[in-house]
Formats: structure tokens, C-alpha cells, sequence
């Protein structure tokens, strides 16, 4: 009876269940710490790329 079901159906390989919820994973660069995106670590060029972002954001306000 199996084998004619393996011949009817075929076999089907099922992954390994997850061990649970994934968790949240923390901030592991320097770029998306907050006083790197507002430029607030004296650096020139995040400075000059918090401006590019605010720019961006406040590009389609009008007010």
C-alpha cells in the first residue's frame, strides 16, 4: 500500500521546521545609528548626507 502511494503521489521532502520567531536583529553598522544619519558625530560627510536626506524627505511639502 505505501509503495503504490509513493508510485501514485511521488515522495515530497519537507524543509525542517524553524526553531521558533526570528528576532529582531540589532544595528551592526555605523550608518543607521541615529547621530550618524542626522550627522551629529562631527564627520563632514554625514553631515553633508543628514542635508541630502532632509532635503529628500522635505522635497514634495509645501507649506
Amino acid at each position: 500500500m505505501d509503495i503504490e502511494k509513493i508510485l501514485t503521489e511521488g515522495i515530497v521532502f519537507k524543509g525542517a521546521k524553524s526553531p521558533g520567531p526570528k528576532k529582531e536583529e540589532k544595528v551592526k553598522t555605523k550608518a543607521k545609528k541615529k547621530t550618524y544619519i542626522t550627522g551629529l558625530h562631527n564627520s563632514g560627510a554625514a553631515k553633508m548626507k543628514a542635508e541630502i536626506r532632509r532635503r529628500r524627505a522635505n522635497r514634495h511639502k509645501n507649506g
